[in-house]
């Protein structure tokens, strides 16, 4: 399938947070709370596919709460913390929404993404993902995990289906 076919197709997303929605590093402080940080452009990208009703899944191995709040605040429902098993949330959530696996773009940097990767019917990474998501990955954005890859894969289907410069809550006159 052609690449710009795959991202006309997408109707749901779903990413991994850690080397996707941040850049992979993590800062631990005395207390042993991890903090993590988001870049702001993703978070535009995001909450405007929330806004054109976009389902979207968040599924990562870590547990942090600040990672919710930050999604919470995002409008982001879906968010599944300290899932060692990816893939039966993903298959779980899908049967929710009533998505087929074609229609959902997961985007994931490292091993515990492989087999959902695998799964969907669109596959992207970030730059700097491990060479084994790489390989089967349908995209690859040129953009690094935690620094616009994710916008970059949202503002792309948002583009192709007309959804990017047309705000939901503006109203044609």
């Amino acid at each position: 399938m052609i690449l710009f076919e795959r991202f006309k197709k997408v109707k749901a997303f779903v990413f991994d947070v850690d080397g996707v929605l941040t850049n992979g590093e993590i800062l631990v402080n005395e207390k042993g709370e991890q903090l993590r940080t988001f870049y702001i452009k993703d978070g535009y990208a995001l909450q405007l596919a929330v806004k054109h009703q976009y389902p979207i899944a968040i599924i990562t191995g870590g547990k942090s709460q600040g990672v919710k709040l930050r999604f919470d605040g995002l409008g982001i429902k879906n968010v599944f913390l300290n899932i060692a098993n990816k893939i039966s949330t993903l298959q779980s959530w899908m049967d929710e929404n009533h998505l087929n696996a074609d229609e959902v773009l997961f985007m994931g940097d490292d091993v515990p993404d492989l087999e959902c990767m695998k799964f969907v019917g669109f596959a992207a990474c970030p730059a700097d993902s491990i060479e084994d998501i790489k390989a089967i990955s349908h995209y690859i954005s040129p953009l690094r995990g935690g620094k616009g890859a994710v916008r970059d894969v949202i503002e792309k289907v948002l583009r192709l289906q007309g959804n990017w410069n047309n705000d939901p809550k503006i109203k044609s006159v």
